[in-house]
C-alpha cells in the first residue's frame, strides 16, 4: 500500500510538474514588420527554447490595442516604448480618461533608433528639408508614435502644419505609402525589417536629426524622454551610410501586476544568460544591459519583481 501511495504522489507531483512547464504567457507586438514584432518574436523563441517557457506571439494594430491586453491580464507580456507606457499608466495622451492601473514594467529592452526615411537620391538632407513635403503622420492606431514624429520636425524648426501630412494608421501603412509614391518622408526605426524591405525596392536614406543644444532643447519641449543618439552604417541599418543622428529612445517589455514574481524573475534571468541568442536572433538587442534592466525616474512603474531583482544584483 505504501509503495501504491508514493507512486501515486509521484505521478501527482510529475502531472503539476508538466502543468507548470506546459504554462503558456502571450507575447504582444505591434503588427509584422515592425521592431516590436521582430523583439517580442526573438524574446518569445528564448523564453521556448532557453527558459522553459511555452510562449506564443501576439500581433497587434498599435499600442492602444496592446497595452490594455497587457493591463488586463489577456497577455503576460507585450512590447513598447517608454512613452507609450508612461501614457498608458498615467491615463494621459492617447490613454486620456483610459489610465491603465494595472500596467508595469518588467525591463527595459534597448535604445530605439527613429528618424524620417526619404529616397537616396532626394533632395531632402536636413529636417528642415521637410518643409511642404509630404510626410507621415497621425498614427491612429500607434497614437504616441505621432508625438515622437512632431518631436523630430520640432527638431528641425518644423511644425505639423509646416508639413503635407499624410495620415496613416500605423508606421508600416507608412511605409507602404511611401513606396506607393504617396509620400515624400515616412517616419519609422532604424533596423526594422520593414524598412529593409522598403530600401529593396526604393533606395532610401535616413535625414540626420540637429544635435545642437537648441535643436534638442524643441524636440524635448515636446518629447521630454527622448535623446539624440548616432547610429553606426551597420549592414541591417537600411538607409545609414554613414553616421547619422537620429532620435533615441527606450523600449520596454511590459507586463501587469499580476504576473507572478517568480516569471518575472525567470524572464529575467533568462534574457540576461542569453543575451547572445537574442543579438543573434535580433541584433539590436546589442542595446540590452541587465544592470539597466530597472531604471528610475521613468514615469510607468516597475513590477516589484524587477526592482527586487535589480536590488539583488
Amino acid at each position: 500500500m505504501r509503495l501504491r501511495l508514493l507512486a501515486a504522489a509521484g505521478l501527482a507531483a510529475a502531472f503539476v510538474s508538466a502543468q507548470a512547464s506546459a504554462q503558456t504567457v502571450g507575447v504582444g507586438t505591434m503588427s509584422q514588420g515592425t521592431l516590436s514584432f521582430s523583439t517580442g518574436s526573438v524574446i518569445a523563441k528564448v523564453m521556448n527554447e532557453k527558459m522553459d517557457i511555452n510562449a506564443r506571439v501576439q500581433p497587434n494594430s498599435g499600442e492602444s490595442v496592446l497595452i490594455p491586453l497587457v493591463n488586463n491580464g489577456e497577455l503576460d507580456f507585450g512590447i513598447a516604448n517608454v512613452l507609450e507606457a508612461a501614457q498608458a499608466s498615467t491615463g494621459t495622451g492617447v490613454f486620456e480618461g483610459r489610465k491603465q492601473d494595472a500596467l508595469r514594467i518588467a525591463a527595459t529592452l534597448y535604445p530605439l533608433r527613429t528618424v524620417m526615411f526619404v529616397r537616396e537620391d532626394s533632395d531632402i538632407k536636413t529636417i528642415a528639408d521637410l518643409k511642404g513635403k509630404r510626410v507621415t503622420m497621425g498614427f491612429s492606431a500607434m497614437g504616441t508614435i505621432n508625438q515622437v514624429a512632431v518631436a523630430l520636425l520640432a527638431n528641425g524648426g518644423l511644425g505639423e502644419s509646416d508639413v503635407v501630412p499624410v495620415l496613416v494608421p500605423n508606421v508600416v501603412v507608412g511605409a507602404d505609402q511611401f513606396v506607393n509614391g504617396r509620400a515624400d518622408a515616412f517616419f519609422f526605426a532604424v533596423g526594422a525589417a520593414k524598412t529593409k524591405e522598403v530600401n529593396a525596392s526604393v533606395p532610401i536614406r535616413a535625414v540626420p536629426m540637429n544635435d545642437d543644444a537648441d535643436s534638442v532643447a524643441r524636440m524635448n519641449a515636446i518629447f521630454p524622454d527622448g535623446y539624440i543618439a548616432v547610429a553606426p552604417p551597420l549592414p541591417n541599418f537600411a538607409g545609414v551610410k554613414v553616421p547619422t543622428p537620429i532620435l533615441a529612445y527606450d523600449n520596454m517589455l511590459l507586463t501587469h501586476a499580476g504576473v507572478p514574481d517568480a516569471t518575472i524573475t525567470a524572464v529575467l534571468d533568462g534574457m540576461a544568460a542569453n543575451r547572445d541568442a537574442l543579438i543573434a536572433g535580433f541584433p539590436l538587442f546589442r542595446g540590452l544591459d541587465p544592470e539597466k534592466f530597472y531604471k528610475p525616474g521613468v514615469q510607468a512603474p516597475f513590477h516589484p519583481a524587477t526592482v527586487a531583482w535589480a536590488k539583488n544584483r
